[in-house]
Order: C-alpha cells, then sequence, then structure tokens
C-alpha cells in the first residue's frame, strides 16, 4: 500500500515502540534507579526484572539492594525516572518526524492510542515537535481497557468517522496487531528491538511490515 497516495485512509498509531524509542527505558529502569543512589547493578538485573511486575520489581531491589527503603519510597523513585526520560529525553523512531510530516500533507488524519500516560506522551510530543500532527490521542486507562481488546481502536474509528478497513494501525506488538487485524484495521507492524524475539511472526500476522519509516 502506497499511503503517500492514499486520498481515503486515516492512521491510528502506538506511541512506545511504534512513534517513540522508548521500550529500552523499561530495561533500564532497575539499573537507572539504583546508579540514582550510587549503586552498581548486577549485570543481569535487566533479565531478572523483566517478567516481573512494578511491585514485584520493587520487592526484588527492596530485598537485594536497598533494605533500608520502603516499597512506596522505591516505586516513588523508580515512576520519577520515568517522568523523566519522558519529559527530557525520549526520541521519536528514526525517520517517524518525516513520516508524520508527508501524512499531514496528504491530509491524512492521524490519531494515537496508547497504553500509556497522556501527560507524559504530551510532553514527549510537544518535545519532539510533532503533537500538531495528531487530532487526538486515546488512553487504555481513560477508557478502562487494554489492546487485547478491540474497544480502543474501535474508539479511534469513531471519532475518526471511517470503518475499520479504510484505517491503517500502526503497532509494534504482535498481541495489538492481532486485535486490530481481528477488527478489521490494516494493519502495519513497525520493527523494534523489543519485538525481534516475535519478528517473524508479525510479519506473517500484520498486512504490512514496516523496518524504517
Amino acid at each position: 500500500m502506497n499511503l503517500y497516495n492514499h486520498r481515503s485512509l486515516a492512521i491510528i498509531f502506538d506511541a512506545d515502540g511504534t512513534l517513540l524509542d522508548s521500550m529500552y527505558i523499561w530495561q533500564e529502569l532497575g539499573g537507572r534507579y539504583l546508579r540514582s543512589l550510587d549503586i552498581m547493578p548486577e549485570r543481569d538485573l535487566a533479565k531478572i526484572l523483566y517478567p516481573l511486575s512494578l511491585e514485584q520489581g520493587c520487592e526484588y531491589l527492596q530485598k537485594n539492594y536497598v533494605p533500608e527503603k520502603n516499597l512506596d519510597e522505591i516505586r516513588d523513585g523508580i515512576v520519577r525516572i520515568i517522568q523523566d526520560f519522558y519529559i527530557d529525553e525520549v526520541e521519536l523512531k528514526n525517520g517517524a518526524k518525516n513520516f508524520l510530516e508527508a501524512m499531514s500533507k496528504k491530509n491524512i488524519p492521524m490519531v494515537i492510542a496508547t497504553s500509556g500516560d497522556r501527560v507524559l506522551l504530551n510532553a514527549a510530543l510537544e518535545r519532539n515537535g510533532v503533537d500538531k500532527y495528531f487530532s487526538a490521542i486515546f488512553t487504555c486507562s481513560e477508557l478502562n481497557t487494554n489492546k487485547h481488546e478491540p474497544e480502543i481502536y474501535l474508539k479511534c474509528a469513531e471519532f475518526l468517522k471511517l470503518q475499520p478497513e479504510n484505517i491503517a494501525v500502526f503497532e509494534d506488538s504482535l498481541f495489538a496487531i492481532e486485535t486490530a487485524k481481528a477488527a478489521g484495521f490494516i494493519t502495519f507492524g513497525v520493527e523494534d528491538d523489543s519485538n525481534k524475539f516475535e519478528r517473524e511472526k508479525i510479519i506473517e500476522t500484520a498486512d504490512y511490515y514496516v523496518d524504517f519509516y
């Protein structure tokens, strides 16, 4: 599909790993937190923390590194690192800004459907100069849903006043692509370091695959 020449189409973008080069922060969180306290993390800390929830990760850090801190203190410290990352550091995926500009010039409506935080996403978009391209942002938390269910995509379609078959969904995670495709949307899988383990399955599932904007 040549999006540059498509005139009856809208786009729904995921944020983390799709527009924003942000997924690595979740692997670095524990290490960043400990280094902020001048504590050297163990080499495999990211692998240890990856399958754990935020609460479980805080418990691990407390038990193994900072027994003098309570869990709320650890959680607050980690949340501050996440906030600082989105406000001051996170960048767009390579080529994304030029792609958004090209879509805007074609008058293709664009919205965002994210599992992330609206305030932090807005800060990241504004700092990177691309907030102007999106007519709306929909969040899973505000809709009380997740991307295993199609509700967030259908809400976007309702806002865009188009049927799913006329809307392209850009996502980096396999399960979200599966959800959007089952709901009738055109799906674009976006390459990210975080999804390399399921890259072949994403290519098989998505209608199109994007390794570079």
